[in-house]
């Protein structure tokens, strides 16, 4: 099959491109919406002794809290106003589409199409406020109480510091999710994905740069820095061929009479990808493995023993990280592609507009066929993602390579680069069909 990439530079030409009107002004305003981001990562939070919080991030880095700065693209190690990111608005996702399935309210919100579509947005967005703010307020607290050889993390610590700190962050993630959702409706491209994929690719080149320093120095033989660029290399490779899999079901249309008119039967395919879910399991498990410990981290060994134990056996590269991250994303793969296909609502679709599996009776027979295919391909492609996400990262854990390096990071990164080219590529298909319609309608009005 031939991939996206490929079929892009096919149609690719740069008179058409240059005729693309809309896609120049989508593509303007996404790169200015991630310039805008990317801003906003380096504005600092009021009140912090930088030099006391860089020691305590420092001597932190290696664990969850690496992972989190990671994806918020350096804001925290800066502890910028973007310091959250958009991880909790992934969060209250979750929890709604958790809540989808068990709540009938929200389950007849979800079936009443766009509008109920826009009201568990609604939702979500509130839930996101909440979330934020509770995330905020155990940050505030956290960093009055962190204390090093440099001094106080806050300068002048009480209720204006708490107050100030909690609207900031709250302010920078509700922020970010209006920004995101202007990327989805006017430029390229899924907005929340291209924010969490612009944080990590900004750290690419210095996690190169410090990668390369390592075997300067000696710290990581030349060896083993050949075998993790070819590593990086085959992951890339594994991810594009996993993404692009999928499994086509016959679907076959009987002959049918329209007036005088007999149509001949038709025969098309149900295609159904190895892994439904895309980049969603990664990012759900890497936001609920930051969630709980994010805030504790800032305590400094201060809080409750058990509670620094967890944190603890939680930290990235631990056995039970590991453990925990793979369980989650196999997890989530599933319960994501159950909410992306209903098997039931597939098989009335196809026998509303008169299709059948060769073989299969329509209606219930048809959704069981197809719930028994998609969960065989789901046990693959959750298979692949935990060994994707994990493996790296276990790797890189044990030879001190950079995080950026990981499974998950070059998952979003290659996934996400994936989808944007491929709505490149139907702008532009788009393009050259209303070309084409513009030029038949001239010829008509000719004649």
């Amino acid at each position: 099959m031939v991939s996206a990439a490929e079929q892009l530079a096919s149609n690719l030409n740069f008179s058409a491109f240059a005729k693309a009107e809309d896609l120049k002004r989508r593509l303007w305003f996404t790169l200015g919406a991630l310039i805008v981001f990317r801003l906003g990562t380096f504005i600092p939070l009021p009140g912090i002794n930088p030099a006391a919080f860089a020691e305590t991030f420092k001597s932190q880095a290696g664990g969850i809290l690496g992972m989190f700065n990671m994806f918020s693209g350096g804001a925290l190690q800066r502890l910028a106003i973007f310091s959250l990111n958009i991880m909790p608005y992934i969060s209250a996702s979750i929890i709604m589409q958790l809540m989808s399935s068990i709540s009938p309210k929200l389950e007849a919100l979800k079936k009443e199409g766009e509008a109920g579509r826009k009201q568990i947005n609604q939702y979500t967005r509130y839930l996101t406020v909440v979330l934020a703010a509770l995330q905020a307020y155990g940050i505030a607290v956290g960093l009055e109480g962190s204390r090093n050889a440099a001094g106080a993390v806050v300068l002048d610590p009480g209720i204006f510091f708490r107050a100030t700190t909690v609207i900031t962050l709250v302010g920078g993630t509700v922020f970010l999710m209006w920004l995101g959702e202007q990327i989805t409706q006017r430029g390229v491209g899924n907005g929340t994905s291209l924010i969490i994929f612009a944080g990590i690719v900004a750290g690419l080149p210095g996690a190169l740069v410090q990668l390369f320093e390592l075997s300067r120095t000696g710290s990581i033989s030349p060896g083993i820095l050949v075998f993790f660029l070819a590593l990086a290399l085959a992951v890339v490779a594994a991810i594009v061929f996993f993404e692009r899999a999928q499994r086509r079901l016959l679907v076959q249309y009987p002959k049918r009479q329209v007036g005088n008119k007999m149509f001949q039967g038709e025969a098309s395919h149900l295609p159904l990808k190895l892994n439904s879910s895309g980049v969603i399991p990664p990012i759900f498990a890497s936001s609920l493995l930051l969630l709980p410990i994010t805030v504790a981290q800032f305590t400094a060994g201060q809080g409750p023993e058990w509670l620094n134990e967890a944190v603890a056996a939680l930290g990235s590269g631990q056995p039970l990280h590991m453990l925990v991250y793979a369980l989650l994303i196999l997890f989530f793969a599933f319960f994501y592609t159950a909410v992306v296909i209903n098997p039931k609502e597939t098989a009335d679709n196809l026998r509303k507009y008169g299709g059948f599996l060769p073989g299969i009776r329509p209606g219930e027979k048809t959704a069981e066929y197809i719930d028994y295919v998609l969960t065989r391909i789901t046990v693959v492609g959750a298979l692949y993602l935990a060994a994707v996400c994990v493996l790296p990262e276990i790797l890189t854990s044990y030879a001190g390579i950079p995080l950026y390096f990981g499974g998950t990071s070059l998952l979003i990164a290659v996934s996400v680069t994936m989808d944007t080219v491929a709505q490149v590529q139907s702008h532009l298909i788009a393009q050259q069909y209303e070309g084409l319609i513009k030029k038949a309608k001239l010829r008509g009005a000719r004649r």
